[in-house]
């Protein structure tokens, strides 16, 4: 086992009616709020109303910043920074899901170092503090609301990368699952594959840490327990209680102690195609997961038959990666680039992009052959 420090930020609000207590914990970090979201949805789902009204219980003056979209540009974020320091804020609250998250993670180091996000994205900025964040989640999958990690696109670049420093646990996160009862099947899916893409991410990664693969399968096995009843029962809390648990601890570091470190490979893949296409991020990973599993598998084959024989009873790489598409397309996600409208003619374009941008895994490292292979199965 590797050596390594355990530590996490956030404080972690879970449960029915948790916005109760946000008063309070907002009242410690300051008196006026620059809050940021994303479109409609937190207005439906009640949790922007129970957000404002928190504040104002506490006293506390409020600015909004809207529209985040759901694969973040960097000029949202700098012009999310540019209101917060005119408006002197001194916290974010951030209602909504991974991209709403993320974003305000940036803007908080924006606005207390006067720095533009896209420095801070690609190392050119090492922070130094944050205005503190809250964060009111809305939807289960990429586990931001208890780690240090944000990723952000930049149209302008043609980039779409992560970014992680300890100054970016969000100081209280609230997940009330009553709140995701709203989001419709396809993200619901989405965010289920998410958080299984991340277990599988830890699974996958350098370090020999038994306790941490007991973690990732149970996580797995939870989300192949209750995500298919969920895609069946959409309103149903308690469901929605546990995929939101188990998204949480699939990336608040948990799955990720005594290893050197992950494999973020397919997460960079899937990056590709969200910045090309306006993918879902959740899409994406259901259709290259396979791929990149087929495809490592010739060459380390190890750790695939493993995790086959252990969550699914499969003797081999194939039978795994079958096993894996057929469970992502009971959740109707999509397991090839066709299903998520994206046609073979756009493979070089593709290709292109992923050389532009240097994807790669940290463990199993990619190159320009294996982005060739890899794009060639999600076409088959």
């Amino acid at each position: 086992m590797e050596n390594f420090i355990a530590f996490n930020g956030t404080r972690l609000h879970f449960g029915r009616g948790v916005l109760n207590e946000m008063a309070e914990a907002a009242s410690e970090l300051g008196s006026k709020a620059l809050v940021v979201y994303g479109k409609g949805s937190v207005l439906k789902n009640g949790s922007y109303h129970d957000s404002i009204a928190a504040l104002k219980k506490a006293g506390i003056e409020y600015v909004e910043y809207s529209g985040i979209k759901p694969n973040p540009v960097v000029s949202d974020v700098d012009n999310a920074a540019r209101l917060g320091k005119e408006e002197k804020v001194d916290m974010i609250v951030a209602i909504g899901g991974g991209s709403v998250i993320d974003s305000a993670k940036i803007i908080g180091i924006c606005i207390a170092d006067e720095v533009n996000g896209w420095d801070i994205m690609t190392g050119k900025h090492i922070p130094t503090t944050s205005v503190p964040l809250i964060s009111v989640l809305t939807l289960a999958a990429t586990g931001t609301e208890m780690n240090p990690t944000s990723v952000v696109q930049n149209p302008d670049t043609g980039q779409k990368i992560g970014f992680r420093h300890p100054v970016m646990y969000a100081k209280h996160s609230f997940l009330d699952p009553g709140y995701t009862v709203s989001v419709p099947a396809s993200y619901t899916a989405y965010g289920i594959v998410d958080l299984m893409a991340h277990s599988l991410e830890a699974w996958f990664g350098a370090g020999d840490a038994p306790l941490s693969d007991r973690f990732v399968l149970s996580i797995i096995e939870e989300a192949m327990e209750a995500g298919p009843e969920l895609m069946n029962n959409l309103e149903n809390y308690d469901l929605r209680a546990r995929i939101m648990w188990a998204a949480t601890v699939a990336l608040n570091d948990t799955t990720m102690y005594g290893r050197v470190s992950g494999d973020w490979g397919v997460h960079g893949l899937g990056h590709i195609l969200s910045y090309l296409y306006d993918t879902a991020h959740g899409a994406t990973l259901s259709i290259f997961y396979p791929a990149w599993i087929r495809h490592i598998g010739k060459t380390s084959p190890a750790r695939i038959i493993e995790l086959g024989t252990r969550l699914f009873a499969t003797s081999g790489v194939e039978e795994t990666a079958n096993a894996l598409e057929s469970f992502f397309s009971k959740l109707g996600s999509p397991i090839r680039a066709g299903e998520a409208g994206i046609a073979e003619d756009k493979r070089e374009h593709i290709l292109e992009l992923m050389a532009a941008n240097k994807v790669s895994g940290i463990h199993h490292r990619l190159k320009k052959e294996d982005h060739e292979a890899i794009v060639d199965l999600i076409f088959e």
